[in-house]
Parts: structure tokens; sequence; C-alpha cells
């Protein structure tokens, strides 16, 4: 897996981990992402390495992988038949998400070499933070918090089947902690530490590439069925990309609120009220018969 990283300005105190989306490149991304200016200080430099030196920003760039839609190899983190419904062939996108949340574990623990886990940060735009999220259910205990844009679920009708048929709160936890390829040790029940990582999500209500509506299902299972703390910042525009300066503002804002001792003085430290949606979704419907045979097949096979 290569990297591109953007330094610390002062001293290091956080890093965020942050993917790009499909058929990118952490370069390209890196690049265009930190073009993305907030709205305050103005007369000031606005982007996020201005706004928070002591933060390491990472950048890892997915594999070249065979997509069966399109029948070539692409840059991508999982194969998916469609990032509009998601849960369409869900089963061409194990393998290869697999062996991401598998990288992706390994880089976090390569981090911590320099900060202690709880002051890392787990991100990503489109099928990166469709991965990222997986990452932490699979082995996310104790990370700082989640900023995800414009993106979906994996295994979202999945998780609503465990929820139904789980007697407890561990017991969905550690069935969720199975699909997305993790392990759970019996001396550290995940749920309380999965629960107390807050989530930043944005998503733009004309973002043609990703619908909202994959956002806000998103949402409605990680906070009505699983409990955790995530927060959907909608824009009327914006695209499949952050929303200027607004959607800056808000991780601007979601950052402040996290962090602590960023090494930066209280007037540097930018306060933006953020606008959260309204939280009521309501639920997708079912797919066809075949991806539910899929489903049910896999739901199997994690019970």
């Amino acid at each position: 897996m290569s990297i591109v990283t953007q330094r610390e300005i002062s001293k290091h105190t956080h890093t965020v981990i942050f993917l790009h989306g499909r058929d990118s490149d952490a370069q390209e991304f890196a690049d265009e992402f930190f073009e993305s200016e907030a709205s305050e200080p103005a007369g000031r430099p606005r982007t996020l390495p201005d706004l928070f030196p002591g933060i390491r920003w990472v950048f890892p760039t997915a594999p070249e992988l065979y997509s069966k839609r399109f029948d070539t190899t692409i840059s991508q983190w999982f194969d998916i038949w469609s990032v509009e419904d998601p849960e369409e062939q869900v089963e061409i996108q194990m393998d290869g998400l697999k062996q991401s949340v598998t990288a992706l574990l390994e880089l976090i623990r390569a981090e911590e070499i320099h900060v202690p886990r709880q002051n890392i940060f787990l991100g990503g735009i489109s099928q990166g933070f469709a991965t990222a999220l997986s990452t932490f259910f699979a082995n996310g205990q104790g990370l700082a918090g989640l900023i995800g844009l414009c993106s979906w679920m994996p295994f979202a009708n999945l998780i609503e089947d465990l929820k139904a048929s789980s007697a407890n709160d561990e017991q969905l936890s550690n069935a969720v902690q199975r699909i997305y390829f993790g392990h759970q040790s019996p001396e550290e029940p995940s749920s309380p530490f999965l629960r107390s990582t807050p989530i930043f999500l944005g998503h733009s209500i004309d973002d043609d590439t990703v619908p909202i509506k994959n956002g806000r299902r998103m949402w409605d299972v990680l906070v009505r069925s699983l409990g955790l703390n995530a927060q959907l910042h909608e824009y009327a525009d914006g695209g499949h990309w952050v929303k200027e300066p607004q959607g800056v503002d808000d991780i601007v804002d979601f950052l402040n609120v996290t962090v602590r001792n960023l090494g930066i003085s209280h007037d540097e430290i930018i306060h933006v009220e953020s606008t959260i949606r309204p939280s009521a979704c309501p639920m997708m419907p079912r797919d066809k018969n075949t991806a539910n045979q899929t489903q049910a097949q896999l739901t199997a096979n994690i019970l």
C-alpha cells in the first residue's frame, strides 16, 4: 500500500488517516482535499493543515482490483457492482474489503508508534469511508473519531437482520464485528468503546454519484440499530465532494470539539456552529430476491 503523508507543521499530537474514493489515488485526492477551505479566519490560511498544525495527515492508496461490472482493473478498495445500490451483488465485495480492512488495521498499528490510538482519526470519502467504517467495526476500539463524506454503509441490510435476531447488545456487537472480518477479544467488549466514538457524516443532497438516501440509510443503521454516536450533516449542494465552505467548517467544528491539545492557541481555533439535518430517515426497501438470498446466506454464516 503506497502512502502520501502531509507532515504536521508543529508538534505531532494527532493523526488523521483518510481514504480516497474509487478510481482515484492518494496524491490526487490529497491535493484536491487540501484546496478546500473553511470560511474563517478571514484573510488568513484556512485549509485543514493550516488550522490544525499538530495533525499528521496520512493518505493510503487503494490497490488495483478487477471490476466485474466494467471488466477492467481500477483503483478501488473493494469491488462493487453499484454505488447507487450497494446491496446489489454484495458477494463480490467480500474479498477485496477483507484485504483492505486488514491493510488498514496494519496502518493504524504503525501509526500508533507515533501517537496513541485515542489520538487517531479514521476517515474517507465515498468508497474510502465505506472501507474506513468497516475497519472501525473490525477493530476500531479506542479511535478518536470517524469522518465520512458522501458515503454508505456496507452490508446495511445484514446489520438490520442481525439486530432483529440478536438477544442483546454484546451479541449484536460481536456479530457485527465478524461481518467486517474482526475478531473479538473476550476480555474487551467492543460495544462500549464503539459507542463512545464520535462519527461525523457529511453528504450533499445533489450528490449524483452516491445518492443522499445511502448516507441517510447509513446514519439510520448506525444510530437506530447500533446506538452509535453519529451526526449527519446534509447540504443542499456540493456534489460528490466536501461542501465549501460549510462542510469544511463542520469538519473543523467536529475536530475542535473532539480534539484536545492540538498545539494551537485559542484564537487560532475556529468555532463554527454546525447545522445538523433532522435525524428521522425512512428505511430503504428490501432488495431483489437474488440479493435477499445472498444476504440470507451471509447471515447464516455469521450467526
